[in-house]
């Protein structure tokens, strides 16, 4: 190999350790969960996926942080249904598993997961996902992470797609949101001025 490929090599790797690091900092910045109390006066989670969900189905939360929204999705689809919870923080994965188990959920399904890999989720199977300031917060991976979501997705399965933010507080600039876009049907929004959109697969 030679040496300017060498270092080159070496660039990109440093770029990605560096994406990493912010990435950490801020997957940190979340709501902590003492205040969702005061968040559900201004962002009740039920106003945003009520439209989209219904009982007895299979959903997913990826990214879902404390469970915020992982709650109020296994309190919409009932107990004939199943919610999905992935984060990569294990200790919000606890904490939802300790609200479950106190609450009586046993609907909630945890995993301690990277959204780019949720292998444990079938082909298909899911009809509503919910990918909320989700893809803005990963460093790397995002390719995946959307084709992770694709494969999940029922045919006729819905997801909600937001950013929380745009570049330099987020990772996912207009060109890449408007190119994950293209690989879906949008049935609403899609502008990244709006920066969320509900979508479904397209079909060849």
């Amino acid at each position: 190999m030679s040496t300017a490929k060498r270092t080159a090599g070496k660039e990109k790797q440093q770029k990605d350790q560096t994406k990493s690091k912010w990435s950490d900092r801020l997957f940190l910045r979340r709501p902590p969960a003492f205040l969702n109390p005061i968040r559900r006066l201004f962002e009740p989670p039920e106003k945003l996926i009520e439209p989209y969900v219904k009982n007895g189905q299979v959903v997913a939360d990826l990214g879902c942080g404390s469970g915020y929204y992982s709650f109020a999705l296994a309190e919409l689809v009932g107990n004939k249904g199943k919610v999905y919870a992935v984060d990569l923080g294990n200790n919000c994965i606890r904490a939802i598993e300790k609200k479950a188990r106190k609450g009586g959920y046993h609907n909630i399904e945890t995993h301690t997961s990277s959204a780019a890999n949720v292998s444990f989720i079938k082909d298909r199977s899911v009809d509503f996902v919910l990918a909320n300031g989700l893809l803005c917060s990963m460093a790397n991976h995002r390719k995946e992470a959307v084709s992770e979501l694709k494969r999940i997705l029922k045919e006729t399965g819905q997801a909600y797609l937001s950013l929380g933010a745009g570049p330099p507080f987020g990772y996912v600039d207009q060109v890449e949101w408007e190119k994950v876009l293209e690989g879906f049907k949008v049935k609403q929004g899609g502008s990244y001025k709006e920066k969320w959109a509900v979508v479904s697969v397209k079909h060849d």
